[in-house]
């Protein structure tokens, strides 16, 4: 480390200095920062600056975080890369009007090394936490000669600008923390790529992961939410200033944060709960499988809710056959032979709506050009492959060209049109072809009706040869039948699956439920997947099988699992999901090793998941679905604790605004079903709300509702719960393991929403949108009547191996149940 010649005498100058005051906001060149408790905060007490350990680590570091929320969030951090070793060091501001981190031996370990010196510097923290260095008699600025928003580590503020400075050549980018105990920068970084049409890209090393699309106009083409936004006002500017992005908040009150998470290999969008005094996370990007970078490569296009994934673009098809069809998808499609640059009257352009727009690297850009002039000119050059408006805002301005392969495409909710070089004769041919398969099936059913009138018991006789192949088409067949509209499924041979299984290996098995036996399995490509194999003596079939292959395909949200595909052959009748690596949430909160790994802050975040993705069930999703079997082992956890709810063998589609149903076949899990349900055959939405009230407060006590550990006259956990509310001791419920990390108000409010859900008449009980608001905020809640929990036994049909039923009855109920 470099020594600074006049150090040692400004260091006894400053031993007979006015002490440093910390309600201050301010450093001037007669004061110094030490080591201890002493702290800047800015003047309407938002951020603090000062020395901190992070996490368990014993190095010190300068940094900026919320003094005004519970849980430190450290923003900024000046010695990122040079940490201190001891509490012996100090920040001052030097003769050269730079602010300093010097150690006991007048080491420097860090300068904010500004290029301009002002007169009378003073260092200040800012109430938007941007520590700038000013004249002390000027607050514009323009006059800053340094400020820590120049310099971001891996949080955006509110105000801060991402991108390029083009007068200083200063590019302002992120870069994550190594962990969470180590500031240090990680591999992940992301910043602002300065193209003809600029966008931002997240990198892992060298190598890009993650990019936003152009931005056009004040939005990026791919980030969905960013328009009609009720909490961010969004600004990109690219002009000879810089270019570069920023987000303000419309509300003031709101706390926000955009942090780039090394350990979950995300850029997050974050907000404060002060409810719950816990970060949530608004928005994660890469948000899905399409996100990531040029996942179907070259010329392929990636729909998240198709199956598989990655298309070839009309007039293109797959370069490697083989490798394309065993789902690796990284050499991409070329050109079909047939297609001919500059062909009169068959040179033309097909349009893909909805499209995060391809990889800028290779484009050209015209402001002023019309979209059918934009048209011309790609026609011109016979390397130009598409084009679309440089700014599809207003009915769309401007000209975007691309030459060459197009990188990175995808179908986006907030997409725009492109337009795609092809052979327009594909076109043509493809009408055609769809008359020829009208007359061609109308044909065949005719054809296949008389053979069945002359011969149907032949038919049953004959074995064919492609025996799998009519099964899978019928099966298929009845699966589009159930749905809205047509569904293409993913299907796995089963060589594929036996290959990524090891063959069924022992080693392999996760588990086993009431559908059969649960296998990890890993793919060609790398992705490790989880089969669910229908077993045989299962008490659930086709219908199940068929009604969870539908809703998995046509369902996508953060908090519900998703399904790969499936497997159809012969008797054998398979699920593929993503791979859940923590498995359920039974094996944790069950548990008295791995429950202590679950704290309160964990817990509520996994209860909250579980309600937004109920409500998007029941609420928000282009299906109103109901689900019927929502219990902890079919809550599965990520590699990050965030819950999925998964198993829609049980779950019923409703039409329209219809809410709830009836029948005469009660499936489900004792313990979690509503008394309407299990009694009368009615399930609605607010059954499933009487579920998430039992899994609500299991989550709360770690104990499972049918528990035979409860006091005396306590049956089941409702019963235990609702007794120690009515006696004021509502707390003895807590699991003991997270005692120390909860704060008691919220956890007891949690118990009292969850009573509310267990209400037992269906009109007393909350929605899901209602629950969902309740956690969210502290307003104050109704009080509970007596919970359902009336029927305290019920014959159980499948639990036992024997299947052998035993029944007794509560106010003369009887009832059968198919336990899983």
């Amino acid at each position: 480390m470099a020594i600074l010649p006049t150090m040692l005498v400004i260091s006894m100058l400053l031993l007979f200095l006015s002490p440093f005051s910390s309600a201050k906001d301010t450093i001037t060149n007669l004061e110094s920062l030490p080591d201890d408790d002493t702290t800047l905060v800015s003047k309407d007490g938002t951020f603090e600056l000062g020395f901190f350990n992070p996490g368990s680590s014993s190095n010190r570091y300068v940094g900026i975080w919320y003094k005004i929320i519970s849980v430190r969030t450290v923003v900024w951090v000046a010695n990122r890369d040079n940490p201190i070793k001891g509490n012996s060091s100090q920040l001052i501001i030097n003769q050269d009007g730079n602010l300093v981190l010097i150690n006991k031996n007048n080491s420097i370990l860090w300068s904010t090394n500004a290029t301009t010196k002002a007169a009378s510097p003073v260092a200040q923290l800012l109430d938007t936490g941007n520590l700038v260095i000013r004249e002390e008699n000027n607050n514009n600025e323009e006059f800053f000669s340094w400020q820590s928003f120049d310099h971001p580590c891996d949080t955006v503020l509110p105000g801060m600008k991402i991108g390029w400075d083009r007068k200083t050549g200063l590019n302002k980018r992120l870069v994550a923390w190594k962990n969470w105990d180590d500031p240090s920068s990680g591999d992940l970084s992301s910043d602002m790529v300065i193209t003809t049409n600029p966008e931002s890209l997240i990198w892992k090393g060298s190598v890009k992961y993650y990019r936003t699309g152009p931005w056009t106009g004040p939005r990026s083409s791919s980030v969905v939410g960013l328009m009609a936004n009720p909490l961010y006002d969004y600004k990109f500017v690219n002009n000879e200033e810089g270019v570069y992005y920023m987000f303000t908040l419309k509300n003031s009150s709101v706390i926000s944060i955009l942090v780039l998470n090394q350990t979950r290999s995300l850029r997050q969008r974050l907000i404060w709960i002060p409810q719950s005094k816990t970060w949530t996370v608004y928005q994660s990007l890469p948000q899905d499988d399409c996100d990531s970078y040029d996942v179907c490569g070259a010329n392929g296009n990636c729909i998240i809710d198709r199956s598989p994934r990655c298309q070839c673009l009309d007039g293109f098809e797959p370069k490697l056959p083989q490798q394309w069809n065993a789902m690796d998808w990284t050499e991409g499609c070329v050109r079909s032979e047939k297609w001919r640059c500059g062909v009169k009257n068959r040179d033309g352009f097909s349009l893909f709506s909805s499209m995060k727009l391809p990889d800028t690297t290779n484009s050209w850009i015209n402001e002023n050009m019309t979209l059918k002039d934009c048209a011309a000119k790609c026609l011109e050059n016979c390397s130009c492959t598409a084009y679309a408006n440089l700014d599809p805002s207003g009915g769309g301005s401007g000209c975007s060209i691309w030459f060459g392969d197009l990188v990175d495409l995808r179908v986006s909710p907030s997409g725009q049109d492109l337009y795609v070089r092809t052979d327009t004769s594909d076109t043509d041919a493809k009408d055609g072809g769809r008359k020829k398969v009208v007359l061609t099936v109308t044909i065949t059913v005719s054809v296949v009706l008389v053979m069945m009138l002359l011969g149907f018991s032949y038919i049953c006789i004959t074995k064919t040869k492609n025996k799998e192949e009519v099964n899978k088409t019928m099966l298929v067949k009845e699966i589009d039948e159930g749905g809205d509209d047509d569904l293409e499924l993913p299907f796995f041979d089963v060589p594929t699956i036996l290959n990524a299984t090891n063959n069924f290996s022992i080693n392999n098995k996760l588990g086993e439920g009431g559908f059969g036996p649960v296998y990890k399995g890993t793919l060609l490509n790398g992705q490790e997947i989880a089969i669910k194999r229908l077993s045989r003596s299962s008490g659930q079939g086709l219908i199940e099988f068929k009604n969870e292959v539908i809703l998995c395909a046509k369902l996508q949200h953060r908090n519900l699992v998703k399904v790969i595909g499936c497997c159809i052959e012969g008797e054998e009748k398979m699920l593929v999901y993503e791979y859940m690596s923590n498995k359920s949430l039974d094996s944790f909160i069950f548990d008295s090793v791995q429950s202590k790994l679950l704290d309160w802050c964990m817990r509520f975040n996994i209860l909250y998941g579980i309600a937004r993705g109920l409500l998007y069930l029941h609420e928000d999703s282009r299906l109103r679905i109901i689900h019927r079997d929502l219990k902890a082992s079919n809550i599965l956890l990520d590699n990050y604790m965030n819950p999925k709810i998964s198993d829609f063998g049980m779950a019923r589609i409703c039409g329209g605004d219809q809410i709830e149903g009836t029948t005469n076949r009660i499936v489900g899990t004792y313990g979690y079903m509503a008394p309407e349900y299990a009694i009368d055959g009615l399930f609605s939405i607010k059954s499933d709300v009487f579920s998430f009230g039992v899994l609500l407060l299991e989550i709360v006590s770690g104990r499972k509702n049918r528990a035979l550990t409860y006091h005396d006259h306590d049956h089941n956990l409702i019963e235990h719960a609702w007794r120690l509310w009515k006696e004021g001791n509502a707390h003895e419920l807590i699991d003991d393991c997270m005692s120390d990390s909860c704060i008691k108000s919220e956890v007891l409010r949690c118990i009292q929403i969850a009573l509310l859900c267990l209400q037992h008449h269906p009109d007393d009980r909350p929605n899901m949108t209602s629950v969902v608001v309740m956690l969210s905020s502290e307003n104050s809640l109704p009080e509970p009547k007596e919970p359902g929990f009336l029927i305290k036994k019920v014959s159980i049909e499948g639990e036992h191996s024997s299947g052998k039923q035993t029944s007794s009855s509560m106010n003369e109920i009887t009832i059968s149940i198919h336990a899983r």
